[in-house]
């Protein structure tokens, strides 16, 4: 017997990323589930991505300024997805990176939340998200940390509310150990491999090297730029924007372009056109990098999250499809692309491609689904 009522539960909706793609992926397999979020701004192009649908919203939707400012209201999170009534549906899925796995459920319900990450600004992204925000130092500083410290306690004592845990890689299962104290089933991400694909031509011209990301501290999108500074025979191309986009085009060089936010037609023909795609965070997945490698362009990342399980590096023999830095420094990135003018004969498209097929959307759907009907049927005889 199938859950009659399903309740889908996302953060919130404003921008699109690899979130976004599984919530259109879990909505496309479960197309009669209403959908809730604290906040739903999405514009007509990114919802007509998920079906049309409009999602419930919460109490911070009315917020005066909450399009731009919703972020800020962060304090107010935990109470305004609690105040969801989800009591007459039979299968809860939450979505969550942040608040979603909190949403209260009961006992003749099942809870099975797809975690993107606990919530890393509460637990180890901290000074990064203070800093960000400029409320890192002085009374601003501490009554941060405080409020901080109160949503990393509600985050492990939510947790709770959860029957089953399913983890994007596992880098994020074992976060999901160390913070709440639970086993998570992996479960990769969708990536668009139909979308993202290699040009209809060789690539042409002097060549470039690409990346692309919001630009906030973590993507340690700075020192790319530091490594490209020093190797001023190699363009780079940056993609995106941010709080720290002036300070990075500042620090640039002529070897450096910025290109800005981008469509997802551009960022592909940015990709396929590129000799390699440059990564330097330490990501609970990374779609970005198979989206480059889905176009068959290798990538020069560091050996850290979830990176480790989507490049092949070099000591993968024939089978390589990127070169990895240990070091999170411009120096390491900087010796990184020296080592893939190297190497750059054996990290063939065909190889960069087939990496990414293991990721494929098609994939994400027969695991997800065979997931939850699992537990599904699991719960249900548990309750006779």
């Amino acid at each position: 017997m199938s859950p009659r009522r399903v309740a889908v539960i996302h953060d919130w909706l404003d921008t699109w990323g690899g979130g976004e793609n599984v919530l259109a992926e879990v909505l496309q397999q479960f197309p009669d589930a209403d959908l809730f979020a604290l906040v739903d701004f999405f514009s007509d192009d990114m919802r007509g991505r998920i079906g049309g649908k409009r999602a419930h919203t919460s109490f911070l939707q009315h917020v005066p300024g909450a399009r731009r400012h919703f972020r800020k209201l962060l304090p107010l999170f935990p109470r305004a997805i609690e105040a969801f009534d989800l009591r007459g549906y039979d299968l809860v899925l939450s979505l969550s990176h942040a608040v979603a796995k909190g949403v209260r459920t009961t006992s003749s319900q099942l809870h099975v939340c797809y975690c993107f990450t606990p919530m890393r600004y509460a637990w180890d992204l901290r000074e990064d998200y203070l800093r960000s925000n400029g409320i890192d130092k002085g009374l601003r500083g501490r009554a941060a940390h405080a409020v901080l410290d109160r949503m990393r306690e509600w985050d492990r004592k939510s947790s709770s509310r959860v029957n089953h845990f399913i983890a994007i890689s596992s880098f994020v299962r074992e976060r999901i150990a160390r913070s709440y104290g639970r086993d998570a089933e992996v479960i990769y991400p969708p990536v668009d491999t139909d979308f993202f694909a290699p040009g209809a031509t060789a690539k042409t011209g002097p060549g470039y090297f690409v990346t692309a990301s919001r630009h906030v501290p973590y993507k340690r999108i700075d020192l790319i730029v530091t490594a490209f500074n020093a190797l001023p025979g190699h363009r780079l191309i940056v993609a995106g924007a941010g709080p720290e986009s002036a300070r990075l085009r500042n620090a640039a060089g002529p070897n450096v372009e910025f290109v800005g936010e981008v469509s997802r037609e551009q960022l592909r023909t940015l990709l396929q056109n590129a000799h390699a795609f440059v990564f330097a965070a330490e990501e609970d997945f990374g779609i970005l990098p198979l989206e480059a490698q889905a176009c068959g362009t290798p990538v020069i990342a560091l050996r850290r999250g979830g990176a480790i399980e989507t490049v092949r590096g070099i000591d993968a023999g024939p089978a390589a499809t990127g070169v990895f830095y240990d070091e999170q420094s411009g120096s390491a990135i900087a010796s990184a692309v020296a080592g893939f003018d190297t190497h750059a004969s054996m990290l063939s498209p065909q190889n960069c491609r087939a990496q990414a097929l293991r990721f494929s959307a098609p994939r994400f759907r027969e695991e997800f689904t065979a997931a939850v009907d699992g537990y599904w049927r699991d719960f249900t005889a548990d309750k006779g």
